[in-house]
């Protein structure tokens, strides 16, 4: 009969999502040792020289022999990636988020003392390594590592390497991991923030000026969204996370701000999807003396000198394909798109009770309370999947544009626009509303939908319509997402790709 010991009872007690394995373990053993020996576990600071990326860039062409006459010395840290044993000596790699760098550690040259503590650490250990450069026989870039000094212990052994990490939510949940298995992710990011910084570069070189609304605020509004809701204990009230800053940036340019611009976060109680996240990133910019026709240029100008910057050209790869960035972009009416597309005649896309009837039996699950949302449902049907190239479609009605000026060739249509690329809408921007008494009516219009069901309708906000009735210039605003805008220069399908830390379900415990 097997002897069941005490610590395998005490073991099968734990949550199989707390146990330990023998890999784990063994690395806070081998934790215990390095500290037992002396050495600082968790370290303060540690002095470098360089980064592996600038290392690597700067000597992979280099030949060995100019190596060795410019006697280059390197004091660089990194995680290691990979280790190869041959007795007393020892290869190994450590990686930063870009490149992989392989240091050569011999026991005579190092030492023994040092040469034995290197078999404490593991894989997935951060250490900074001092030695001079050289090319192995097949050319290697390689550290002789004179010295080495402990910085972390990886207490847990990384996903196996030649599969790395391929569960995609555990990729989002634990992004740390995403990044260290998956360099070319952290490149995501890289264009991510060249994007945003450029977009600043972009609009301050124009006589913009950035600034800052609340992301807290008593009426939710610039947007027909859904808003997340919250309570303040010490005013007592009720407040909404910004679905939009739109409402307060036009405010500023009632007070005189006449180019302003805010890349905000934004929140919307709405689904998730690969286009969707509660939480996203958005560019909003607004210019006296403007309308959507100047908004649609300054667009063009904008997503196109990115794409340059970061792509190098004017065409940009997609999902197997390759947009066009080539200027000037098309515009075209939504109800001629739709004609286009759907089959429709223009006769029966201006047939109010016609098209609602047809988009409720293609959208059931769908609450339709205007003829703006049926259009809306055909078009995200018909059209909107099947646009590579950017396009502008413009003219959208009236009735779902209530921040709009409607257009003199139809009253019933709004001077709107939503760019659409990719098979996704990137921006959305328009000549906007700048009389108080319609804008006052607009409002009371949609919070008539609000009481039908619609809760995505805007409220009645009496303190915009005042900033209004002290003059609000003709304008034109504009909203591009960052989020979605960096999927398409990245070529990345999912919204969750290009967020650090997308929203997801709270994991369930067994």
């Amino acid at each position: 009969m097997t002897e069941v010991k005490d610590s395998d009872r005490m073991r099968d007690t734990i949550p199989p999502e707390t146990r330990k394995s023998d890999q784990e373990i063994v690395r806070e053993e081998n934790l215990k040792n390095l500290a037992a020996q002396g050495v600082d576990v968790f370290p303060h600071r540690v002095d470098v020289t360089d980064r592996i990326h600038s290392i690597v860039s700067r000597c992979r062409d280099m030949s060995a022999e100019a190596l060795q006459a410019d006697e280059v010395r390197v004091k660089v840290p990194g995680r290691i990636v990979a280790v190869r044993k041959m007795g007393r000596a020892t290869f190994f790699h450590i990686a930063d988020s870009r490149e992989k760098l392989q240091v050569y550690i011999r026991e005579d040259k190092i030492g023994k003392d040092l040469y034995q503590r290197f078999t404490l650490l593991d894989i997935g250990d951060i250490l900074s390594v001092e030695g001079p450069l050289f090319k192995t026989r097949t050319g290697e870039l390689t550290v002789m590592a004179e010295s080495y000094t402990f910085l972390a212990k990886c207490l847990h052994p990384l996903p196996e390497k030649w599969h790395g990490l391929q569960d995609v939510e555990l990729r989002y949940r634990r992004r740390y991991l995403d990044l260290i298995m998956n360099p070319e992710q952290a490149e995501v990011f890289r264009v991510r923030s060249t994007v945003i910084r450029q977009t600043r570069r972009f609009f301050d070189e124009r006589g913009y000026i950035e600034v800052e609304t609340p992301m807290m605020q008593a009426l939710p509004g610039g947007a027909l969204a859904r808003p997340f809701k919250t309570f303040h204990n010490a005013l007592g009230i009720d407040l909404y996370l910004r679905i939009a800053p739109e409402l307060y940036l036009k405010r500023l340019v009632v007070g005189g701000l006449e180019r302003v611009y805010e890349i905000n976060r934004s929140f919307r109680n709405e689904g998730i999807s690969t286009e969707h996240n509660p939480e996203f990133t958005m560019l909003e910019f607004y210019q006296a003396y403007a309308d959507y026709n100047d908004m649609m240029n300054l667009t063009e100008e904008l997503i196109t000198g990115l794409a340059e910057t970061i792509v190098g050209k004017e065409k940009i790869p997609w999902q197997e394909k390759e947009i066009s960035l080539q200027r000037p972009w098309k515009r075209i009416k939504l109800l001629d798109a739709l004609a286009e597309s759907s089959g429709l005649s223009r006769e029966r896309l201006e047939n109010r009770e016609e098209i609602i009837a047809l988009a409720s039996d293609l959208a059931p699950d769908k609450t339709l309370l205007s003829y703006g949302n049926a259009l809306d449902v055909l078009f995200d049907k018909y059209v909107k999947p099947n646009i590579l190239h950017p396009t502008f479609i413009t003219h959208l009605p009236k009735e779902v544009s209530p921040l709009a000026k409607a257009s003199p060739e139809n009253p019933e249509e709004a001077e709107r626009f939503e760019l659409m690329m990719g098979g996704m809408e990137i921006a959305n921007g328009f000549s906007e509303l700048t009389d108080p008494v319609e804008q006052r009516l607009r409002f009371e219009q949609q919070a008539e939908e609000r009481k039908k069901g619609d809760e995505e309708s805007h409220v009645v906000d009496m303190d915009y319509v005042q900033a209004l009735e002290y003059g609000l210039p003709p304008t034109g605003g504009d909203g591009i997402g960052i989020d979605r805008l960096v999927m398409l220069l990245t070529d990345r399908r999912s919204i969750r790709e290009v967020i650090l830390f997308p929203l997801l379900r709270p994991k369930q415990e067994v």
